[in-house]
């Protein structure tokens, strides 16, 4: 496969019918304040924000909303009505459904799966009874996990590879198994916290969390 340094050398290299394609790519991008890969659809309706960048073989349907600084992977869609906040990054392969939310700085891994509705039948017409999902702010749903609809997923959550999500999540728990159960507490930076006396540091920001009546809170900084 040949690469190239600028749009202008592969032009140089190119035959007419490739020639023309980088030139459409290049004045789309141009135009825009956001990348969608010439293999992807952004259909009229949907609300891209600046800085983000979608890959090849997306559909972004009407009435989708995405924020800034996002980066959507490989065959992903994202239905009408679905909101992602700034900076969510999602993986290669995942469908986030109508009905679906997803705060800032989500992380979606590969495959992993949204589902709407709790009892699908390819008979049934049940559009009516989509069931809501939250993922709250700097949630990780990793590779290949599944969340059953009608939940919320808390700030700072950590869905393991694989999980299956069937309840709400609290804050910065670690969820993982099928049918998912929470095995112990994340930081903010990503690191598993190990409680002494009700407290913890994380080994990778050296911040400050607490563990009160069952829930963790980041502690601030002492001024």
């Amino acid at each position: 496969m040949l690469r190239f340094e600028s749009i202008a050398k592969a032009k140089e290299a190119s035959t007419p019918f490739i020639h023309i394609l980088i030139s459409t790519f290049d004045l789309f991008y141009s135009m825009s304040d956001y990348f969608i890969h010439p293999s992807s659809y952004a259909d009229e309706g949907c609300q891209i924000g600046s800085g983000t960048k979608i890959w090849h073989f997306c559909h972004i349907m009407p009435g989708a909303i995405i924020g800034k600084d996002c980066n959507i992977g490989q065959n992903v869609v994202i239905s009408p009505s679905v909101t992602l906040g700034n900076g969510v990054k999602v993986q290669n392969n995942v469908s986030i459904y109508t009905g679906v939310t997803i705060e800032d700085g989500v992380f979606l891994g590969p495959s992993m799966v949204f589902t709407n509705v709790i009892n699908p039948r390819s008979n049934v017409n049940r559009k009516s009874e989509f069931l809501p999902t939250l993922v709250q702010s700097g949630a990780s749903i990793g590779a290949n996990a599944t969340i059953v609809c009608g939940v919320t997923i808390g700030r700072f959550a950590f869905i393991g590879a694989g999980a299956v999500v069937t309840k709400n999540v609290a804050d910065y728990a670690l969820i993982t198994g099928n049918p998912g159960r929470q095995t112990g507490w994340m930081s903010e930076a990503g690191f598993k916290l190990k409680f002494e006396n009700n407290e913890a540091i994380c080994q990778g920001s050296q911040e400050h969390y607490v563990l009160e009546n069952g829930e963790v809170k980041k502690q601030n900084p002492t001024t």
